[in-house]
């Protein structure tokens, strides 16, 4: 990938983010951190709502792409990054944890995919 299209990948990366984080909000979720960056891995943005602590994958996509494209070696990678999250940030025992897949495109309606995958995967 040339500098130019990776500067455009980056651009539409943080504008579907914008959104995701005004879609969420609007549904009712907390915002706690956006762009949550490890060593390991990093998370687009972990939200709460009511016992839930969610994990969110976003992801802008073309009409007709297929809605589930966090691979098995990803979406490792961004369990390892929320066991390392919840180790800096304990909940209580109350909370439950859940990795989300935020579906973002133009000229369409978010689609928001909860319980994705599991941290198992």
């Amino acid at each position: 990938m040339n500098k130019k299209s990776r500067r455009s990948a980056e651009r539409s990366g943080r504008f579907g983010e914008t959104i995701a984080i005004y879609w969420l909000r609007l549904q009712g979720y907390r915002i706690c951190k956006i762009r949550y960056k490890t060593a390991i891995g990093e998370i687009d943005l972990i939200a709460k709502r009511g016992k839930w602590l969610v994990f969110v994958e976003v992801k802008w996509r073309k009409i007709g792409a297929s809605a589930y494209d966090v691979s098995p070696y990803q979406a490792k990678r961004i369990a390892r990054a929320a066991e390392l999250y919840l180790v800096n940030n304990p909940v209580n025992n109350n909370t439950q944890t859940r990795f989300d897949i935020l579906l973002l495109g133009s000229w369409r309606w978010p689609r928001h995919i909860a319980g994705a995958f599991d941290a198992d995967n």
